[in-house]
């Protein structure tokens, strides 16, 4: 493959790189697992993360719980007590996410926290259960309890702020479209119809005006990037309360990850249609996974999912779903956890997911402020082996992600460079410096591999 740098164009400005505090956070108790967490994820030699998402929980009412995963509870700062019927608040509870996020936000790395939300408290829905309706599909929450919900989330979201938390968006609604229910549930979840969001959001819009709070929203977190995405996207920007106070439009890229024509179809229709808005990939994970945490192939997919989502849905940030989650060992014996890192519910297990790594080929070396690039590559699902992604870096580098699926390939630069260097990764090797030198014009890339190459 041939690629000229010298002529390629310039796309959006990105803002960086996240994962989410959802479930583990509150399980991870022991002070120096979490240390050795929180580096690896947002330490200056690890990742190097800059959002971080905390989850306001739905609360778990122990008389009516149908979550069986004790990671996928939550414990709510407000209280309700059913005979009078009356809430109260304890914000010493979630004491353990809360003192992750602080160990986040005290590497100095974290310049966007998000706040958000699977569902509303329990005691707010219809089923007195924040895991989704009876009926699939069906909204969990009565119109009577919108307002109820905005105070909820709100009112947690004023003692985050009053305490230092420096809290810039909040998202009170997460994959409306999903069917969240029925009569298996295994998280918390709310579905919403087009019309319910706009409602919903509309009370929070004008509720966080009339309290004053300095928070924009990051909305609708679609959960996927087409099919009824479209539907939600304009029942809000339909509404101006709504995006008066709206900085984000949020959506994962989930089920389409062999399909690059689908980002060029969202982009398109979506992101090239509202160019007024910014549009952040909040959520994504291998699903189903099929891949277990020890397979390379895992990494490779990650970053051809994180370069594809940046350069074709010109996403400004993105977001992995969880940072970590529970060892889900198959008959196998491997793990299949979709996350970046798996524990044991105590987590006196845990290891490293190599997805981890192909993450790590982005986040490590480019930061906030990169300017993406189009370098005229195209791949279709029948030619998604070999997948190049460039970016402008602030300090004037160009930087280069290149992910082999396929044999070993070659890739020839052009481009005014002086110094090249060369960082792979594969089955064997990690974040390996293979070159650091005078500028090198062709890449030899083996199969299975991903470099990152810093050109000067």
């Amino acid at each position: 493959m041939k690629i000229n740098l010298s002529t390629a164009k310039k796309l959006q400005k990105t803002k960086g790189w996240g994962t989410s505090a959802c479930w583990w956070a509150q399980a991870c108790k022991d002070s120096d697992t979490q240390d050795k967490i929180i580096d690896l994820l947002y330490g200056k030699d690890g990742l190097g993360l800059n959002i971080y998402r905390y989850n306001i929980g739905g609360g778990t009412d122990p008389e009516n719980c149908r979550v069986p995963d004790p990671w996928r509870r939550t414990e709510s700062m407000m209280l309700f007590d059913k005979e009078k019927e009356e809430t109260s608040w304890d914000f010493t509870r979630d004491k353990t996410a809360v003192e992750v996020m602080k160990k986040a936000l005290d590497t100095g790395n974290v310049d966007t926290l998000i706040l958000f939300a699977n569902s509303p408290h329990y005691s707010q829905t219809s089923t007195g259960q924040a895991s989704g309706g009876l009926l699939k599909h069906t909204c969990n929450i009565p119109k009577s309890k919108y307002r109820a919900f905005a105070h909820y989330f709100l009112t947690v979201t004023e003692y985050f702020i009053e305490q230092g938390f420096p809290v810039k968006y909040i998202s009170p609604i997460n994959e409306p479209q999903w069917k969240w229910g029925g009569d298996v549930v295994w998280q918390e979840g709310c579905h919403y119809e087009p019309e319910e969001v706009a409602e919903v959001l509309h009370i929070f819009a004008t509720e966080i005006k009339r309290r004053n709070i300095p928070v924009k929203m990051c909305i609708p977190e679609s959960g996927e990037l087409l099919q009824t995405t479209p539907k939600y996207l304009w029942a809000i920007l339909a509404d101006d309360e709504i995006m008066e106070v709206t900085d984000i439009i949020a959506y994962h890229s989930y089920h389409v990850d062999n399909s690059p024509e689908s980002r060029y179809d969202f982009c398109k229709q979506i992101v090239r249609a509202n160019p007024q808005y910014r549009f952040d990939m909040t959520e994504w994970c291998e699903l189903p996974c099929r891949h277990h945490t020890r397979d390379f192939k895992g990494a490779l997919i990650t970053a051809r999912i994180i370069g594809q989502d940046m350069i074709y849905c010109q996403a400004v940030s993105w977001t992995s779903w969880v940072a970590v989650n529970g060892i889900a060992k198959k008959e196998d014996g491997f793990d299949y956890a979709d996350s970046l890192i798996s524990a044991s519910p105590d987590f006196k297990e845990w290891s490293i997911a190599e997805r981890y790594y192909g993450y790590a080929h982005f986040s490590k070396f480019i930061p906030v402020g990169s300017v993406a690039l189009n370098i005229g590559v195209r791949p279709t699902a029948d030619n998604n082996d070999f997948n190049v992604f460039a970016f402008s870096v602030p300090d004037g580098s160009t930087v280069i992600v290149a992910v082999n699926e396929g044999e070993k390939n070659t890739l020839e630069i052009e481009g005014d460079f002086t110094s090249s260097k060369v960082i792979m990764s594969n089955q064997n090797e990690k974040l390996k410096t293979v070159y650091d030198g005078d500028f090198i014009p062709t890449l030899e890339i083996d199969s299975d591999t991903i470099i990152t190459a810093i050109l000067k």
